[in-house]
């Protein structure tokens, strides 16, 4: 099986439009999820009988997209958006780790549900947590993060954000702070 297939295009006001679609082991599902970036998206599931048909449905779903228009975004057309918390320790304790495994729940859920991207992977160093999740829209990205994390009660007033292009992440450069500093360094 080929795991999920996440595909984009504009429409023709430049609203950048999303399709996903898996096969859920758990429940014998195929799973749809459609919608504008950055909002809600819609989800249809379908019972299938087994892999071999979830697997023509992958495959009938990803000719249409193709059809329609839609296409994967590259990675080097993406960009890394982090979240990052200040520790009060270098390598953080297990209270950071628990804030790490949950934040990083709840922002998977959030973005992809969204449209907005994944979460990539996460570490620990210099008494920071960083989060790193590769996004199709900065902006979106950035307010769906704040949304996330304030909504969730993970510790919003030590949340900083910064963005880069994904292939220069010494670009990151400051979408949020609680304090007014000018600079995001890893």
């Amino acid at each position: 099986m080929s795991g999920i297939i996440r595909v984009y295009k504009r429409d023709d006001e430049g609203t950048l439009l999303f399709r996903e679609a898996w096969y859920d082991e758990d429940y014998s599902q195929f799973v749809m999820n459609h919608g504008a970036v950055g909002h809600q998206s819609k989800t249809q599931e379908t019972d299938v009988p087994d892999a071999d048909a979830a697997e023509r449905l992958m495959d009938a779903f990803e000719m249409a997209c193709t059809e329609d228009g839609y296409a994967e975004i590259p990675d080097e057309e993406q960009y890394w958006v982090v979240a990052q918390y200040a520790l009060k320790t270098r390598e953080g304790t297990s209270r950071d780790r628990y804030l790490e495994e949950k934040a990083k729940d709840a922002l998977s859920g959030h973005l992809a549900w969204r449209g907005l991207g994944i979460v990539d992977r996460s570490e620990f160093g210099d008494a920071k947590l960083n989060i790193f999740c590769l996004c199709p829209d900065v902006n979106k990205a950035v307010n769906a993060i704040k949304v996330c994390i304030r909504g969730e009660d993970l510790d919003f007033t030590k949340l900083s954000i910064g963005a880069a292009p994904y292939g220069d992440l010494s670009a990151l450069k400051v979408k949020h702070s609680p304090k007014q500093v000018t600079s995001f360094t890893l």
